[in-house]
């Protein structure tokens, strides 16, 4: 099998992978995924680019707007989903352009991967500009899709960054800030859905959590900003209220009650309540 480029080449040492045991064929799998968190860590100083680069601009009212095809545009979606139930963020604020529409994310649509139109129709739909970011995913960094979705950009005068496997691929190129941590061959080669997606689900939630920190969504360690809207949530909101409002549960399950649930607002009422009593004389009384 030729080898096309990284993304396509075969490793050797899983070439009898069919014939090992299971416990043989997790082992293969979990070196090579650990060689692919040292591939991230190698990558940090530009991953910390990006964070800059996004964080500028969310700062002056822009957008960021994930791209991708298959399990990289679904990996973005999924980051970009997962912000406004943690931080508290806006919904367009982060977006992200799926290959193939919401059905893609759930079954494979033939061919999205390579219509540079329909990348260049979705962000005309979102009305992309010059104030916004587009992070182009693949880890080839040679699909049509995600490549026109930088092209675009650039003519609109929108910020540029890609995350890919192939440092050298056009992709990479293409970006300001290229993130592109080296991975090596597939285990099973090809199937980028492995290490090219771990590589992609921790190069996202490395991003996308630094920036919402410097954002001010977080107080310390904690998620200040989240939207309590399950169970899981509000049991979070209560502790998180206790902890820095130094209240009770009672006194803050009432805080988030008259708050509607925003745990920055139940926090400030918490630090009233808990700000001395300053006594006042009267006027008549004064100087006595």
């Amino acid at each position: 099998m030729p080898e096309e480029f990284p993304t396509e080449a075969v490793l050797e040492s899983s070439r009898d992978l069919d014939r090992r045991s299971v416990a043989e064929i997790l082992e293969v799998i979990h070196r090579e995924d650990r060689r692919a968190l040292d591939a991230i860590g190698a990558v940090l100083p530009q991953i910390a680019q990006g964070a800059e680069l996004l964080l500028a601009t969310l700062r002056a009212g822009g957008r960021w707007i994930n791209v991708g095809a298959g399990t990289s545009g679904r990996m973005g979606t999924l980051d970009a989903a997962e912000l406004p139930p943690t931080f508290g963020v806006a919904p367009h604020r982060v977006q992200a352009v799926m290959a193939g529409g919401p059905a893609a994310l759930f079954q494979a649509v033939e061919g999205a991967e390579d219509s540079s139109d329909a990348a260049r129709r979705a962000l005309i739909e979102r009305e992309l500009g010059a104030h916004d970011a587009v992070l182009a995913i693949s880890a080839s960094g040679r699909t049509p899709f995600a490549r026109a979705a930088l092209a675009f950009a650039r003519e609109l005068g929108a910020r540029r960054l890609a995350l890919t496997c192939d440092p050298d691929s056009p992709l990479a190129r293409d970006a300001e800030v290229s993130i592109a941590p080296r991975v090596g061959p597939e285990v099973i080669a090809g199937s980028t859905r492995m290490k090219g997606g771990l590589v992609q689900k921790c190069a996202l939630h490395l991003l996308s959590t630094t920036v919402m920190v410097k954002l001010g969504h977080v107080d310390g360690n904690l998620m200040t900003s989240l939207r309590p809207v399950s169970n899981k949530l509000r049991r979070r909101a209560v502790r998180i209220v206790m902890a820095l409002g130094d209240v009770d549960e009672a006194q803050a399950c009432e805080l988030l009650e008259l708050s509607g649930g925003d745990v920055r607002a139940a926090l400030a009422g918490a630090r009233v309540r808990g700000a001395p009593r300053v006594s006042v004389v009267p006027r008549s009384r004064a100087g006595q």
